[in-house]
């Protein structure tokens, strides 16, 4: 099936005063020990840093995971949209609970309750001070009916498309660090 994907850039957030404090307060509950002495080592200073960093994560994804129920707007999509936690920082995949596309075959333009989705997912991720990257994919079969338009450029029109919703919905423009086409090279596993 051919998902969407919204990651939340961990260690990117945005300027001061860019979180919201409607939704979503991030760092509820979450406060640094203090340390008397400074790490020495490089390697504990970045284990120390990626433990913080896992922590804020899990507190974004509890937090984004309540507000999600607690919202008569989002309530419908919360079986739609998977959260976890990637390397790459915390992940939102949209999937549809009727396993519908959110496209046609071969097309960028979005499903009606695919805009639907993005459209009210614009105004919660808005309250959210990080950054997000977004990622379009297709399927693994080929696609070219054009000379040189190929699944890359498909998946990056349809990660523009899912931005453009976003926007629409209410997301700023500067909370999108990176739009990026991934073609087939990372398919969903419908296990995870």
């Amino acid at each position: 099936m051919e998902q969407g994907c919204i990651r939340f850039i961990h260690g990117v957030p945005l300027a001061p005063g860019g979180a919201s404090t409607s939704l979503v307060k991030l760092g509820s509950g979450m406060e640094l020990k203090k340390v008397t002495t400074k790490p020495s080592d490089p390697k504990e200073i970045k284990r120390l840093s990626k433990e913080l960093e896992r922590k804020r994560l899990e507190t974004l994804m509890k937090e984004l995971r309540q507000a999600i129920a607690g919202s008569q707007a989002l309530e419908p999509f919360k079986d739609q949209l998977l959260i976890d936690i990637t390397p790459a920082g915390l992940r939102i995949q949209i999937v549809d609970k009727q396993n519908r596309p959110m496209f046609d075959i071969g097309s960028s333009a979005l499903k009606p309750y695919t805009i639907e989705i993005l459209h009210e997912l614009g105004a919660f991720i808005q309250t959210v001070p990080n950054r997000i990257s977004i990622s379009g994919h297709t399927d693994n079969a080929p696609y070219g009916n054009r000379a040189g338009y190929t699944n890359w450029e498909l998946s990056a029109d349809r990660a523009n498309a899912a931005r453009r919703a976003l926007i629409g919905g209410g997301l700023g423009e500067d909370k999108v660090a990176v739009v990026v086409g991934l073609a087939s090279s990372v398919l969903f596993d419908k296990t995870s």
